[in-house]
Protein backbone atom coordinates (compact mmCIF):
# COMPACT_ATOMS: atom_id res chain seq x y z
CA UNK A 1 0.00 0.00 0.00
CA UNK A 2 1.12 3.55 -0.76
CA UNK A 3 2.33 5.64 2.17
CA UNK A 4 0.01 8.67 2.29
CA UNK A 5 1.75 10.34 5.22
CA UNK A 6 3.25 13.81 5.07
CA UNK A 7 4.85 16.34 7.40
CA UNK A 8 3.26 19.76 7.94
CA UNK A 9 4.34 22.33 10.55
CA UNK A 10 6.71 19.69 11.85
CA UNK A 11 3.73 17.46 12.61
CA UNK A 12 3.63 13.95 11.18
CA UNK A 13 0.26 13.50 9.45
CA UNK A 14 -1.10 10.15 8.32
CA UNK A 15 -2.27 11.76 5.07
CA UNK A 16 -2.42 15.28 3.58
CA UNK A 17 -6.10 16.05 4.28
CA UNK A 18 -6.87 18.57 7.03
CA UNK A 19 -10.33 19.85 7.92
CA UNK A 20 -10.05 23.62 7.69
CA UNK A 21 -11.28 26.11 10.24
CA UNK A 22 -15.08 26.26 10.01
CA UNK A 23 -18.27 25.36 11.82
CA UNK A 24 -17.34 21.75 11.08
CA UNK A 25 -14.62 21.93 13.73
CA UNK A 26 -16.56 23.69 16.44
CA UNK A 27 -17.56 20.61 18.42
CA UNK A 28 -15.89 17.50 19.78
CA UNK A 29 -18.52 15.34 18.08
CA UNK A 30 -17.64 16.67 14.64
CA UNK A 31 -13.94 16.39 15.29
CA UNK A 32 -14.36 12.76 16.30
CA UNK A 33 -16.33 12.11 13.12
CA UNK A 34 -13.69 13.80 11.01
CA UNK A 35 -10.96 11.66 12.58
CA UNK A 36 -13.01 8.48 12.20
CA UNK A 37 -13.41 9.20 8.49
CA UNK A 38 -9.70 9.69 7.91
CA UNK A 39 -8.88 13.37 8.48
CA UNK A 40 -5.21 13.75 9.35
CA UNK A 41 -5.70 16.91 11.44
CA UNK A 42 -8.28 19.59 12.14
CA UNK A 43 -8.05 23.35 12.43
CA UNK A 44 -10.54 24.48 15.04
CA UNK A 45 -13.08 27.12 14.14
CA UNK A 46 -11.46 30.51 14.65
CA UNK A 47 -12.13 32.64 17.64
CA UNK A 48 -12.53 36.14 16.22
CA UNK A 49 -11.04 39.20 17.85
CA UNK A 50 -14.12 41.16 16.81
CA UNK A 51 -16.38 38.37 18.09
CA UNK A 52 -15.06 38.83 21.61
CA UNK A 53 -15.56 42.58 21.45
CA UNK A 54 -19.05 42.27 19.96
CA UNK A 55 -20.15 39.78 22.60
CA UNK A 56 -18.90 42.06 25.34
CA UNK A 57 -20.70 45.08 23.88
CA UNK A 58 -23.96 43.10 23.57
CA UNK A 59 -23.74 42.06 27.20
CA UNK A 60 -23.16 45.66 28.23
CA UNK A 61 -26.13 46.88 26.17
CA UNK A 62 -28.38 44.42 28.00
CA UNK A 63 -27.26 45.62 31.41
CA UNK A 64 -29.39 48.52 32.60
CA UNK A 65 -26.71 49.79 34.96
CA UNK A 66 -23.85 49.68 32.45
CA UNK A 67 -24.21 53.27 31.29
CA UNK A 68 -23.96 54.53 34.83
CA UNK A 69 -21.15 52.37 36.15
CA UNK A 70 -17.76 52.17 34.44
CA UNK A 71 -16.74 49.38 36.77
CA UNK A 72 -19.79 47.35 35.72
CA UNK A 73 -18.88 47.78 32.05
CA UNK A 74 -15.37 46.53 32.62
CA UNK A 75 -16.61 43.58 34.67
CA UNK A 76 -19.00 42.49 31.90
CA UNK A 77 -16.32 42.88 29.23
CA UNK A 78 -13.86 40.78 31.19
CA UNK A 79 -16.45 38.14 32.07
CA UNK A 80 -17.54 37.78 28.45
CA UNK A 81 -13.95 37.61 27.26
CA UNK A 82 -12.99 35.01 29.83
CA UNK A 83 -16.11 32.96 29.09
CA UNK A 84 -15.42 32.85 25.34
CA UNK A 85 -11.77 32.04 25.87
CA UNK A 86 -12.48 29.30 28.40
CA UNK A 87 -15.03 27.70 26.08
CA UNK A 88 -12.43 27.63 23.33
CA UNK A 89 -9.71 26.25 25.58
CA UNK A 90 -12.07 23.51 26.75
CA UNK A 91 -12.69 22.59 23.10
CA UNK A 92 -8.94 22.15 22.65
CA UNK A 93 -8.61 19.99 25.77
CA UNK A 94 -11.64 17.83 25.02
CA UNK A 95 -10.63 17.36 21.38
CA UNK A 96 -7.12 16.28 22.39
CA UNK A 97 -8.64 13.70 24.72
CA UNK A 98 -11.11 12.48 22.10
CA UNK A 99 -8.88 11.93 19.04
CA UNK A 100 -5.29 11.04 18.24
CA UNK A 101 -4.78 13.49 15.37
CA UNK A 102 -3.22 16.96 15.67
CA UNK A 103 -5.49 19.75 16.87
CA UNK A 104 -4.58 23.13 15.38
CA UNK A 105 -6.09 26.15 17.10
CA UNK A 106 -7.07 29.22 15.08
CA UNK A 107 -7.23 32.93 15.82
CA UNK A 108 -8.82 35.37 13.39
CA UNK A 109 -7.09 38.62 14.17
CA UNK A 110 -7.09 42.12 12.74
CA UNK A 111 -4.82 43.90 15.21
CA UNK A 112 -2.08 43.27 17.76
CA UNK A 113 -4.43 43.58 20.73
CA UNK A 114 -5.49 40.72 23.02
CA UNK A 115 -3.80 37.80 21.33
CA UNK A 116 -0.39 37.40 22.91
CA UNK A 117 -1.73 36.20 26.25
CA UNK A 118 -4.41 34.12 24.53
CA UNK A 119 -1.76 32.34 22.43
CA UNK A 120 -0.02 31.28 25.64
CA UNK A 121 -3.24 29.76 26.95
CA UNK A 122 -3.84 27.92 23.68
CA UNK A 123 -0.43 26.31 24.01
CA UNK A 124 -1.04 25.43 27.64
CA UNK A 125 -4.38 23.82 26.72
CA UNK A 126 -2.54 21.34 24.51
CA UNK A 127 -2.97 22.60 20.95
CA UNK A 128 -0.41 21.03 18.60
CA UNK A 129 -0.10 24.21 16.51
CA UNK A 130 -1.67 27.62 16.01
CA UNK A 131 -3.02 29.09 12.79
CA UNK A 132 -3.29 32.89 12.59
CA UNK A 133 -5.94 33.91 10.09
CA UNK A 134 -4.95 37.46 9.20
CA UNK A 135 -6.53 39.80 6.69
CA UNK A 136 -6.36 43.56 6.86
CA UNK A 137 -8.93 44.94 4.42
CA UNK A 138 -7.11 47.75 2.55
CA UNK A 139 -10.17 50.00 2.64
CA UNK A 140 -8.74 52.98 4.51
CA UNK A 141 -7.25 55.44 1.98
CA UNK A 142 -5.12 56.95 4.73
CA UNK A 143 -3.14 53.72 5.15
CA UNK A 144 -0.52 52.67 2.64
CA UNK A 145 0.08 49.09 1.58
CA UNK A 146 3.27 49.07 3.65
CA UNK A 147 1.38 50.19 6.76
CA UNK A 148 -1.24 47.46 6.31
CA UNK A 149 1.45 44.83 5.76
CA UNK A 150 3.33 45.91 8.86
CA UNK A 151 0.39 44.80 11.00
CA UNK A 152 0.94 41.21 9.82
CA UNK A 153 4.53 41.25 11.02
CA UNK A 154 3.65 42.88 14.33
CA UNK A 155 1.03 40.22 15.08
CA UNK A 156 3.30 37.35 14.00
CA UNK A 157 6.37 38.57 15.86
CA UNK A 158 4.41 38.95 19.11
CA UNK A 159 2.95 35.45 18.88
CA UNK A 160 6.19 33.78 17.75
CA UNK A 161 7.97 35.20 20.79
CA UNK A 162 5.21 33.93 23.08
CA UNK A 163 4.66 30.29 22.10
CA UNK A 164 6.83 27.29 21.28
CA UNK A 165 4.23 25.38 19.25
CA UNK A 166 4.45 25.80 15.47
CA UNK A 167 2.60 28.79 14.02
CA UNK A 168 1.02 28.95 10.56
CA UNK A 169 -0.33 32.09 8.93
CA UNK A 170 -3.37 32.01 6.67
CA UNK A 171 -3.27 34.88 4.18
CA UNK A 172 -5.10 36.21 1.13
CA UNK A 173 -3.78 36.95 -2.34
CA UNK A 174 -4.59 40.67 -2.01
CA UNK A 175 -1.04 41.99 -1.96
CA UNK A 176 0.61 44.12 -4.61
CA UNK A 177 3.71 41.97 -4.19
CA UNK A 178 2.40 38.61 -3.04
CA UNK A 179 5.57 36.63 -3.77
CA UNK A 180 7.77 39.04 -1.83
CA UNK A 181 5.26 39.25 1.03
CA UNK A 182 5.06 35.47 1.32
CA UNK A 183 8.84 35.21 1.34
CA UNK A 184 9.18 37.89 4.03
CA UNK A 185 6.50 36.20 6.13
CA UNK A 186 8.39 32.90 5.90
CA UNK A 187 11.50 34.64 7.26
CA UNK A 188 9.71 35.50 10.52
CA UNK A 189 10.05 31.95 11.83
CA UNK A 190 6.53 30.73 11.11
CA UNK A 191 6.23 27.04 10.28
CA UNK A 192 3.65 27.34 7.52
CA UNK A 193 1.62 29.48 5.14
CA UNK A 194 -1.98 28.64 4.24
CA UNK A 195 -2.99 29.76 0.73
CA UNK A 196 -5.61 31.21 0.90
CA UNK A 197 -8.21 32.40 3.38
CA UNK A 198 -11.80 32.81 2.30
CA UNK A 199 -13.82 35.93 3.01
CA UNK A 200 -17.33 36.99 3.78
CA UNK A 201 -18.73 38.27 0.47
CA UNK A 202 -21.51 40.89 0.60
CA UNK A 203 -24.49 40.91 -1.73
CA UNK A 204 -27.58 43.10 -2.09
CA UNK A 205 -31.19 41.95 -2.01
CA UNK A 206 -32.63 44.34 -4.63
CA UNK A 207 -36.27 43.68 -3.62
CA UNK A 208 -35.91 44.13 0.14
CA UNK A 209 -33.00 46.57 0.08
CA UNK A 210 -30.97 44.46 2.47
CA UNK A 211 -27.37 43.35 2.64
CA UNK A 212 -26.77 39.62 2.72
CA UNK A 213 -23.93 37.16 2.28
CA UNK A 214 -23.10 35.35 -0.95
CA UNK A 215 -20.83 32.54 -2.14
CA UNK A 216 -20.60 31.01 1.30
CA UNK A 217 -19.02 27.81 -0.03
CA UNK A 218 -16.05 27.54 -2.34
CA UNK A 219 -16.37 25.91 -5.76
CA UNK A 220 -13.92 23.76 -7.77
CA UNK A 221 -13.56 26.71 -10.14
CA UNK A 222 -11.56 28.51 -7.42
CA UNK A 223 -8.84 25.86 -7.32
CA UNK A 224 -6.52 27.49 -9.92
CA UNK A 225 -5.98 30.54 -7.70
CA UNK A 226 -4.27 28.61 -4.93
CA UNK A 227 -2.76 26.09 -7.37
CA UNK A 228 -0.87 28.81 -9.26
CA UNK A 229 0.56 30.38 -6.11
CA UNK A 230 1.38 27.12 -4.36
CA UNK A 231 3.37 26.13 -7.44
CA UNK A 232 5.11 29.49 -7.63
CA UNK A 233 5.93 29.85 -3.93
CA UNK A 234 6.52 26.33 -2.61
CA UNK A 235 10.19 26.20 -3.63
CA UNK A 236 10.88 29.80 -2.55
CA UNK A 237 9.46 30.24 0.95
CA UNK A 238 11.24 28.96 4.03
CA UNK A 239 8.24 27.17 5.52
CA UNK A 240 5.60 24.59 4.61
CA UNK A 241 2.58 25.47 2.49
CA UNK A 242 -0.96 24.20 2.95
CA UNK A 243 -3.44 24.73 0.11
CA UNK A 244 -6.97 25.92 0.84
CA UNK A 245 -10.09 26.86 -1.16
CA UNK A 246 -11.49 25.02 -4.16
CA UNK A 247 -10.42 21.49 -3.17
CA UNK A 248 -13.50 19.32 -3.71
CA UNK A 249 -12.16 15.92 -4.78
CA UNK A 250 -9.14 13.65 -4.77
CA UNK A 251 -7.86 15.01 -8.07
CA UNK A 252 -7.65 18.51 -6.57
CA UNK A 253 -5.69 17.12 -3.60
CA UNK A 254 -3.23 15.49 -6.01
CA UNK A 255 -2.83 18.70 -8.01
CA UNK A 256 -2.06 20.79 -4.94
CA UNK A 257 0.51 18.25 -3.73
CA UNK A 258 2.15 18.17 -7.15
CA UNK A 259 2.31 21.97 -7.01
CA UNK A 260 4.20 21.76 -3.72
CA UNK A 261 1.66 21.82 -0.89
CA UNK A 262 2.55 19.64 2.10
CA UNK A 263 -1.13 19.41 3.11
CA UNK A 264 -4.55 20.43 1.84
CA UNK A 265 -7.39 21.98 3.85
CA UNK A 266 -11.00 21.22 2.96
CA UNK A 267 -14.36 22.39 4.31
CA UNK A 268 -16.98 23.25 1.68
CA UNK A 269 -17.01 19.76 0.18
CA UNK A 270 -17.65 18.31 3.65
CA UNK A 271 -20.58 20.68 4.16
CA UNK A 272 -22.01 19.50 0.85
CA UNK A 273 -21.26 15.76 0.97
CA UNK A 274 -20.43 14.85 4.55
CA UNK A 275 -17.32 13.61 6.35
CA UNK A 276 -17.38 10.34 4.43
CA UNK A 277 -16.04 12.26 1.43
CA UNK A 278 -12.62 12.27 3.12
CA UNK A 279 -12.36 8.51 2.52
CA UNK A 280 -13.40 8.93 -1.12
CA UNK A 281 -10.66 11.50 -1.65
CA UNK A 282 -8.04 9.36 0.07
CA UNK A 283 -8.99 6.33 -2.02
CA UNK A 284 -8.58 8.42 -5.16
CA UNK A 285 -5.18 9.64 -3.97
CA UNK A 286 -3.97 6.15 -3.12
CA UNK A 287 -5.23 4.71 -6.42
CA UNK A 288 -3.45 7.45 -8.36
CA UNK A 289 -0.20 6.84 -6.45
CA UNK A 290 -0.38 3.11 -7.18
CA UNK A 291 -1.08 3.79 -10.84
CA UNK A 292 1.99 6.00 -11.15
CA UNK A 293 4.23 3.87 -8.93
CA UNK A 294 4.64 6.39 -6.13
CA UNK A 295 5.37 4.61 -2.86
CA UNK A 296 5.11 7.79 -0.76
CA UNK A 297 3.95 11.38 -1.05
CA UNK A 298 7.56 12.58 -0.73
CA UNK A 299 8.21 11.19 -4.20
CA UNK A 300 5.85 13.60 -5.93
CA UNK A 301 5.17 16.61 -3.67
CA UNK A 302 6.40 19.62 -5.63
CA UNK A 303 7.03 17.63 -8.81
CA UNK A 304 4.99 20.18 -10.83
CA UNK A 305 6.10 23.32 -9.00
CA UNK A 306 7.64 26.22 -10.92
CA UNK A 307 11.12 24.98 -10.05
CA UNK A 308 10.51 21.51 -11.48
CA UNK A 309 7.78 21.75 -14.13
CA UNK A 310 8.81 21.29 -17.78
CA UNK A 311 6.82 24.37 -18.80
CA UNK A 312 6.76 26.76 -15.79
CA UNK A 313 5.71 29.68 -18.03
CA UNK A 314 2.14 28.40 -17.82
CA UNK A 315 2.00 29.51 -14.17
CA UNK A 316 3.23 32.99 -15.11
CA UNK A 317 0.85 33.49 -18.01
CA UNK A 318 -2.03 35.87 -17.16
CA UNK A 319 -3.53 36.65 -20.59
CA UNK A 320 -5.33 34.12 -22.76
CA UNK A 321 -3.61 32.82 -25.88
CA UNK A 322 -4.64 29.84 -27.93
CA UNK A 323 -1.28 28.22 -27.26
CA UNK A 324 -1.88 28.26 -23.50
CA UNK A 325 -5.64 28.06 -23.16
CA UNK A 326 -6.56 25.71 -26.00
CA UNK A 327 -9.43 28.07 -26.91
CA UNK A 328 -9.59 30.05 -30.15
Amino acid sequence: MADLSTTYLGLKLKNPIIIGSSGLTNSVENIKEAAANGAAAVVLKSLFEEQIQHAANQAIAQNEQADFNTEAKEYIRNYTRINDVDTYLNLIRESKNAVDIPIIASINCVSMAEWTEFAKRIEAAGADALELNIFILPSDPHFSGEQNEQIYFEIINKVIKTVKIPVAVKISYYFSGLAKMALKLSWTGIAGLVLFNRFYSPDIDIENFELKSSNVFSSPAELPISLRWVAMLSSKVQCDISASTGVHDGKAVIKELLAGAKAVQIASVIYKKGFQEIGVMLTELESWMDRHNFASTDQFIGKMSVGKAENPAVYERVQFMKHFSGIE
